[in-house]
């Protein structure tokens, strides 16, 4: 069970503050200190974000306070929290603003990582899939067609159609593509179609025909072409 900590090193953090080494110092200090409440003011006022092990800390508070002030990875983050802060909903409250940020990150990156943190707690898919739905996309990083397969399987049962719109937000896109940029990506789908979800076969045969129907391409070309749109069809 949580408690609740007064804070009684803030000072004695200030002061060692001043002295050189201060992080080296204060994690020598404090890290692994007997009382809990070292322990979490550490969490909270190391300068370059909590230590890996002060997320592992067994005290459910100093782990929530390391994991928000973590710069490790999702992945990393998670693994070391606190498993009853994962478990119970009075804890994961306490960690909801920086899971949504770091949920937010995962989707708008390439979905390998976001995997990986599911498969772990899978009590945070109603955030992924928000997210998915919802978070903006920042960057221009694409979601591995292989990982996004993954996923598909892990939300199955909620799979409607803002979730399928979403994830297609998060795909390649072709419409721009040359004719070289076009069948260089097609032979990548092509050569993985066999691990692939339906549901992407699908949209880049649709993609790709639609693709096709606003080109110029030599005969050849667009013979050679068809066939491999051909590969992906869905029967």
């Amino acid at each position: 069970m949580a408690h609740q900590y007064t804070l009684t090193y803030k000072e004695e953090i200030e002061a060692l503050s001043e002295e050189d080494d201060f992080e080296k110092k204060g994690d020598a200090r404090y890290i692994y200190h007997d009382d809990v409440a070292a322990r979490l003011e550490w969490a909270f006022y190391r300068p370059s974000g909590s230590h890996p092990d002060q997320v592992s800390d067994p005290d459910e508070l100093v782990s929530i306070m390391a994991f928000n002030h973590s710069r490790l990875s999702p992945l990393k983050r998670y693994t070391r929290l606190h498993p009853n802060v994962i478990e119970k909903e009075n804890l994961r409250v306490k960690i909801r603003s920086r899971s949504r940020m770091l949920f937010r990150a995962m989707v708008d990156d390439d979905f390998q990582e976001l995997v990986e943190v599911l498969e772990y707690a899978p009590i945070f898919l109603p955030q992924a899939i928000d997210q998915v739905i919802n978070g903006r996309i920042w960057n221009s990083t694409y979601a591995d067609l292989k990982a996004v397969t993954d996923f598909l399987i892990i939300v199955a049962d909620d799979l409607d159609e803002k979730l399928k719109e979403g994830i297609k937000r998060r795909l390649q896109p072709i419409e721009n593509f040359s004719f070289e940029e076009a069948k260089s990506y097609l032979s990548t789908i092509v050569n993985q179609a066999d691990s692939l979800a339906p549901f992407l076969l699908a949209h880049y045969h649709d993609r790709y025909s639609t693709w096709m129907q606003r080109q110029s391409l030599h005969p050849l070309q667009a013979i050679a072409l068809a066939k491999e749109i051909d590969r992906i069809k869905i029967a």
